[in-house]
């Protein structure tokens, strides 16, 4: 039943998320709000949703494991996972903007998030918590990063309205503002139902099978609230797009660390057993390894060895957890 109730629990997760981003920017398009303005909130924070419902609840049933171990296998997840396979299938170049600016800001995002949490490499602390100030920090970090992203965009204001409009888009546009709301409602209802079900059900099995919430977040649970990621990251690849592939991990990466623990740890701070200094450094190096893969074999490309050596990498810290 439990397998069945995860399942369940993650269709909700997904779809509620997909209804919610699409009602939302039908809804913001009714109130003349600009597209650009659309793409950098609602569709960034959206695609991140099931991360967020999930930490958030975790966080306040007293899970601090599946409320980090979410997030740091996610990005895990979408860095050695994701990224490789988007490689695997189709090769692709890193553009200079994004080896500058956004790879190494997602290196120093999980840096200070791997110095908050491990309170333990400090004399005297006992326990890994991630505080309140902890949090807000994040939220101030997250913030900037998006004033920045906005005055960045602002520099070329044709290409950015260009890869807004793309991301704005919804199959929801045209119908009753009254409509669009009960859809939105009813979407954050799904997200909220799916997310009590899916961390249910997740611990339940992390207990049935023997092993910690910690392990069970940093896998199934990660992998299932990636699973947006994941699919946009592959179809892109097929459709020869791979670039909106590497933005997409990228980005929901920076979503991931400075957003959703930054709102979660502001709401509840989150104690933290079951993860080890491993599976920070780990989130770290796969920031940096996506850093390196410019310089390596082609430059400034992703080939299919080093999506390969990605992938590899994942299957032997997955190994490693089941092990540990």
């Amino acid at each position: 039943m439990d397998y069945l109730l995860l399942v369940i629990g993650l269709a909700l997760l997904l779809a509620g998320a997909n209804y919610l981003v699409d009602s939302a920017v039908a809804i913001a398009k009714r109130a003349k709000i600009s597209n650009f303005i659309i793409g950098l909130t609602i569709v960034g924070i959206g695609t991140s949703a099931p991360e967020l419902f999930v930490s958030i609840q975790s966080a306040l049933t007293g899970h601090g494991d599946i409320a980090i171990g979410n997030v740091v296998g996610s990005n895990i997840a979408n860095l050695l996972l994701i990224l490789g396979v988007t490689a695997i299938i189709c090769p692709f170049t890193i553009e200079k903007e994004t080896h500058r600016a956004d790879i190494p800001f997602g290196i120093f995002a999980a840096v200070i998030l791997t110095m908050f949490v491990n309170d333990k490499w400090n004399p005297g602390i006992e326990e890994n918590t991630l505080s309140r100030l902890d949090g807000a920090v994040l939220l101030i970090i997250f913030i900037s990063y998006m004033v920045f992203t906005l005055f960045t965009k602002a520099k070329n204001p044709q290409e950015a309205k260009e890869d807004m409009d793309n991301d704005s888009q919804s199959t929801l546009e045209g119908k009753k503002p009254l409509l669009l709301w009960g859809i939105a409602a009813v979407s954050l209802a799904a997200l909220l139902f799916g997310g009590q079900l899916f961390l249910d059900s997740a611990i339940n099995l992390a207990r049935a099978w023997g092993l910690s919430e910690a392990v069970i977040s940093i896998t199934i649970v990660a992998i299932g609230t990636s699973l947006p990621e994941l699919i946009t990251s592959v179809v892109a690849a097929c459709k020869n797009n791979p670039q909106l592939a590497l933005g997409n991990v990228l980005g929901s990466n920076v979503f991931n660390i400075l957003m959703i623990l930054g709102v979660t740890s502001s709401i509840k701070p989150i104690n933290m057993a079951g993860l080890n200094a491993v599976d920070f450094i780990v989130m770290t190096g796969a920031a940096v390894g996506t850093f390196i893969v410019t310089y390596t074999f082609k430059k400034k490309m992703f080939d299919r060895a080093e999506g390969i050596i990605f992938v590899f990498c994942y299957i032997a810290y997955t190994a490693y957890l089941l092990m540990r």
